[in-house]
């Protein structure tokens, strides 16, 4: 597609997303009491916002323009945010960590891809170098350390050697021979046919056809490329011809420069700066000199002296500047004077209420003011970044004309503004020095007053000491100042603990969506959750965060996940998954890797600290510690994995783990798309004679791990080479498949008692036995009022 194409993605992205704003400043700052119309409001705005952010990582990837790239990111960021902490919200609205908005979906005429969570591509395209550099050098530690072997190549005898180069030596000496020979014959009939020309004269007919096909060949290739041009222009992939003229010395120019475009790039903004500087330098250094001295002039009339220059770290003179006129200092002391009032009033309010609650009066009150109040959305961290985007987009960018911009890459009209407030500030500094002189001349020619330089030069000696001794306490407490990050990483890595993770995509844990969720809620059946929603809760709690700074500073905080369910279901893959989609390392704390490594206390804190700088009972001490130490600023998820997470004690698993997600088996649907996938991925055919549903049905019970077994256990090399006369059957893979243990449902069952004693699980039961128990009054009133009729 053209940039155009994806122009027009960005242009409605934005679009919507000005709606959606407008939208939630109405819905969402006032009260609701009805929970469900809450969830229905919500549900609608995850929906909308994840359109939104599907097509503007779509723009993003695939936009040119790095300055229209910039304010995406901005806005993308912002985005990513709030899916977030609308999610945050519903599970804490229905106490669950999967939704089920199929019926949300068939009024809005979706489908159920059209909001699944893609990840964005910057998140490796921007440090992509830096990834594969890490990569090489994991590589090299393993194999210096003799963790990892070199792809070994079969050694060949001296006899299959002699016969390799004897069938090469043969085919060479054929085809020269077949060459010759077809190069005598071709002159044998170059020769016949000119003793025939000789003899007979050239024929008239033959000519005319000879330079009817040429002629013709040549007007059709002109005709094509007439065509091909005039399409290319319609689909706006090409210039018109009065513009073209213009674009061939500009492309001429760009194929010559095409060698120097890195460094060109680097120096492009150096040089718009060089010369905004040269050409308005001048004038910024003149009116930031008359404004300063005009306040200067003004202040000594209003309070009777000059006043102090401000320091550096206060802002120079932007604090100046920036300083308020005396009707605003006025309106500002009245605002201050009815504040100071009202919190004098609430003051009394409170002395009262506490009154009559030593009465017995106030907890009736309070109760029903809750009551009445209703739900209300949190404060979002994210709705400023993505109105700032928006006024930016709508500022710079909503009504540019992009038709002359032919290549789009850059705008120097932008590059100027943004460069402008640099030059302007590199220019305050010096001019802060001027008229720092100047005022202290002033003063002492006019008031006869001294600097106090030499007084703030000694408070800010000791403001350093300070700053230099809390740093140095800083230091004290790392635990390996004198080594750097290579030795430590060489160390995590032979030690076994930093290991390297699989190339999976989280598009690989193949699963569908479940249909039936919604209905069977309305029949109070708590229905399983499906292998998409559980893809879902990877990117959105484990990738999203990960992968961009500014929403793991910003969004709900998720420390710690916990992935339990049954053997085979992929829980693994999902932790490689999130490594490989986030760049991220991955290092290997389990009870069984850890056992021997690090012994004792100090140990354990070495190691941990080392996996921060760069068996059960030793980690469960120190692990809600080692999270406490963990800031927004540190992009670090801890993920266990458990296929016997009942086996533990529950007060400690649920205080180290924030959210657990139970993992179940696959559903009829996701059986019959990964015996489809994992079947096409082993180099197998789907012919009539293998019947999917039935292998699906059979496979009731049985994980991904299984079926994967099953299909590597008939699809050997031998069975691949006879699949063109021997099509497969389903009885094949029903045999391997039958020598393996399904998860039996008691298993599933004890899974399900084990999440129901978890916080969350405990919230949910809760909130059904009392939405039962509100059915059943209405249901015994409603009874009452027919037997008095």
């Amino acid at each position: 597609m053209s940039q155009a194409t994806y122009n027009k993605m960005w242009t409605d992205a934005q679009k919507d997303l000005d709606i959606q704003l407008r939208r939630e400043r109405e819905e969402f700052l006032q009260p609701e009491k009805d929970r469900v119309k809450v969830f229905k409001m919500l549900a609608a705005s995850y929906i909308k916002y994840m359109q939104i952010f599907r097509n503007l990582e779509t723009a993003h990837d695939q936009l040119v323009h790095w300055q229209k790239r910039t304010v995406i990111r901005q806005v993308l960021d912002g985005v990513i945010g709030r899916i977030l902490e609308i999610k945050k919200e519903m599970v804490e609205l229905e106490n669950s960590e999967f939704h089920y908005i199929d019926n949300i979906l068939e009024d809005l005429k979706l489908l159920p891809e059209d909001i699944e969570v893609p990840v964005p591509r910057y998140f490796i395209k921007e440090k992509l170098e830096v990834l594969q550099q890490r990569e090489k050098i994991l590589d090299q530690i393993l194999f210096n350390a003799g963790l990892q072997t070199q792809k070994c190549v079969k050694a060949m005898t001296f006899e299959e050697a002699i016969k390799m180069i004897q069938v090469a030596e043969r085919a060479r000496q054929g085809r020269h021979r077949a060459a010759f020979m077809k190069q005598i014959y071709l002159e044998e009939k170059r020769e016949r046919q000119t003793k025939l020309q000789v003899q007979m004269g050239p024929n008239p007919d033959d000519a005319a056809t000879c330079i009817q096909k040429v002629w013709r060949g040549y007007i059709q290739r002109k005709k094509t490329d007439k065509m091909r041009e005039e399409e290319m222009i319609f689909l706006g992939m090409s210039l018109p011809p009065h513009l073209k003229a213009m674009s061939i010395s500009q492309m001429h120019t760009g194929q010559m420069n095409a060698l120097q475009g890195e460094v060109q790039e680097r120096h492009k903004e150096v040089f718009i700066k060089d010369k905004l500087r040269e050409t308005e330098g001048l004038d910024i250094k003149e009116t930031l000199q008359d404004q300063i001295g005009q306040c200067f002039i003004e202040c000594r009339h209003i309070i009777g002296k000059f006043p102090d220059y401000p320091t550096e770290e206060a802002g120079g003179s932007m604090a100046i500047l920036s300083q308020k006129t005396p009707e605003q200092v006025a309106a500002e002391l009245a605002a201050k004077k009815e504040i100071s009032l009202q919190k004098k009033a609430q003051k009394k309010k409170k002395e009262k209420e506490g009154k009559e609650k030593i009465k017995g009066k106030k907890p009736q009150k309070t109760g029903k003011k809750e009551e009445e109040e209703g739900w209300k959305m949190a404060p979002s961290n994210f709705l400023s970044i993505m109105e700032e985007g928006n006024s930016q987009y709508k500022a710079a960018w909503q009504n540019r004309d992009k038709g002359c911009d032919f290549l789009q890459d850059h705008d120097p009209e932008l590059i100027k503004e943004e460069k402008r407030e640099e030059v302007e500030e590199e220019i305050r500094v010096q001019v802060d020095e001027l008229m720092q002189q100047k005022l202290e001349n002033l003063k002492l020619a006019v008031d006869g007053e001294k600097s106090d330089k030499q007084k703030k030069g000694r408070k800010s000696e000791k403001k350093k000491k300070t700053t230099m001794r809390k740093k140095i306490s800083e230091m004290e407490e790392d635990l390996t100042p004198d080594r750097t990050i290579d030795s430590l990483y060489r160390e995590l890595v032979e030690e076994g603990l930093l290991i390297k993770a699989k190339t999976v995509n989280l598009s690989d844990y193949v699963g569908e969506y479940s249909y039936l969720g919604t209905t069977l809620r309305q029949v109070d059946i708590e229905p399983m959750p499906c292998l998409a929603d559980v893809r879902q809760l990877i990117a959105l709690y484990g990738i999203l965060p990960l992968g961009s700074q500014t929403v793991h500073e910003k969004a709900p905080l998720v420390k710690a996940l916990l992935l339990a369910g049954p053997t085979g279901v992929g829980k693994k893959m999902l932790v490689h998954a999130i490594c490989t989609e986030t760049g991220a390392n991955l290092f290997n704390l389990s009870a069984s890797n850890i056992a021997g490594k690090y012994p004792g206390k100090n140990g354990l804190q070495m190691m941990l600290h080392m996996v921060l700088k760069m068996n059960p009972k030793r980690l469960e001490k120190i692990l809600p510690k080692f999270l406490k130490a963990l800031k927004a600023q540190d992009r670090v998820l801890l993920v266990g994995t458990t296929n016997r997470p009942f086996d533990a004690n529950l007060k400690p698993f649920c205080k180290v783990y924030q959210k657990i997600i139970l993992i179940p088996r696959p559903d009829y649907a996701s059986r019959f798309v990964l015996w489809k996938h994992i079947i096409l991925q082993n180099g197998g055919a789907i012919t009539n004679l293998l019947n999917i549903s039935c292998l699906a049905k059979v496979s009731d019970g049985f994980t991904q791990g299984h079926i994967i077994q099953a299909v590597q256990a008939v699809l050997s090399e031998l069975r691949l080479l006879q699949m063109t006369r021997k099509p497969l059957r389903t009885a094949e893979f029903m045999t391997s498949l039958a020598r393996q243990d399904p998860v039996y449902r008691e298993e599933e069952e004890i899974l399900k008692a084990w999440y129901a004693k978890t916080q969350l699980g405990k919230v949910r039961i809760r909130a059904l036995a009392d939405s039962e128990k509100a059915g059943k009054g209405k249901t015994k009133e409603g009874n009452k009022g027919k037997k008095k009729n």
